[in-house]
């Protein structure tokens, strides 16, 4: 077997050869995103924490903003139980002291979802109208999710270097699969005696698909928007540990000091989230009265 390992394809060098060349030819294009990408991460944080520099002031706005998502839950599930964990939920996150923590959780996780579905949703729709073009880009999706996450940590580190920024590109990479593959599937499941009935009455392809097609595979992209913030929740310790701030942060600390108490409040404010987003964004109301 030394025949087969003697000459080594230079599979690494010619990674870094790449990663090098965006990096020197691509530098101004990469420091563009990263303050766009910022801009908005700021943008949600803003809204997420306020204005306030005093503790009463910051104390006062969580509050008001768990009373709206509050009210936000009913109005979008209509569901006593929901509604109730929603509240309890997030009070228990201020009572343990880690409500800044959960809101930079949450803008990154945000930021994410509305980076994957705004590139998601298009492609998807790319890879049903044209097989040739899904089986181009199936694999370069299995490998966006079966390559371990630290692999391209690395490069999108030497790119845009510490921050929430290379967390979400991370996060994104890892993510953005499930709502090209559910956007996918939901348009090629539309029945064809829709299609063709659409057509008979003269309506354009664009027409077919505002129309019939995704209004048709609308279920399926809101599992595609439910699993993308479960895939980006999902992210938050190994984006910390890129520099990205929220609820990973204390989880790797926690780790780094065996500190068991740190580690189950942190992991149990990352649930209880997960938990909230599940029961707002979810398609069914199956057990949601439980």
């Amino acid at each position: 077997m030394d025949w087969l390992t003697n000459i080594k394809l230079p599979i690494g060098p010619w990674a870094k050869t790449a990663v090098t060349w965006l990096t020197t030819n691509g530098k101004d294009l990469f420091d563009l995103l990263k303050v766009v990408l910022q801009a908005g991460i700021d943008a949600i944080l803003f809204v997420m924490q306020g204005p306030f520099s005093s503790d009463q002031g910051r104390f006062a706005y969580a509050l008001a903003l768990i009373a709206l998502i509050t009210l936000l839950s009913w109005y979008l599930r209509r569901s006593l139980g929901v509604t109730l964990f929603t509240f309890l939920g997030l009070l228990l996150i201020v009572n343990q002291g880690y409500w800044k923590e959960t809101t930079e959780t949450l803008a990154l996780v945000l930021a994410a979802t509305g980076v994957s579905m705004a590139v998601g949703i298009p492609l998807g729709i790319a890879a049903a109208r044209r097989p040739m073009f899904y089986a181009f880009l199936r694999p370069v999706l299995d490998l966006m999710q079966t390559i371990p996450t630290f692999v391209y940590l690395i490069p999108a580190l030497i790119l845009f270097g510490l921050g929430m920024v290379p967390g979400l590109i991370a996060t994104v990479i890892f993510a953005i699969p499930a709502p090209i593959r559910l956007t996918r599937l939901g348009i090629i499941s539309t029945p064809d005696s829709l299609v063709e009935a659409a057509q008979a009455f003269g309506a354009t392809p664009s027409q077919v698909l505002r129309k019939v097609e995704l209004p048709f595979a609308t279920p399926q992209i809101m599992a595609g928007l439910t699993q993308t913030i479960m895939l980006s929740l999902s992210m938050v310790v190994i984006a910390a540990l890129v520099g990205a701030k929220g609820l990973g942060v204390p989880v790797v600390r926690a780790l780094n000091t065996v500190n068991i108490s740190m580690g189950f409040e942190a992991g149990l404010c990352i649930v209880i989230l997960a938990i909230i987003l599940d029961r707002l964004f979810r398609t069914s109301d199956e057990g949601e009265g439980a």
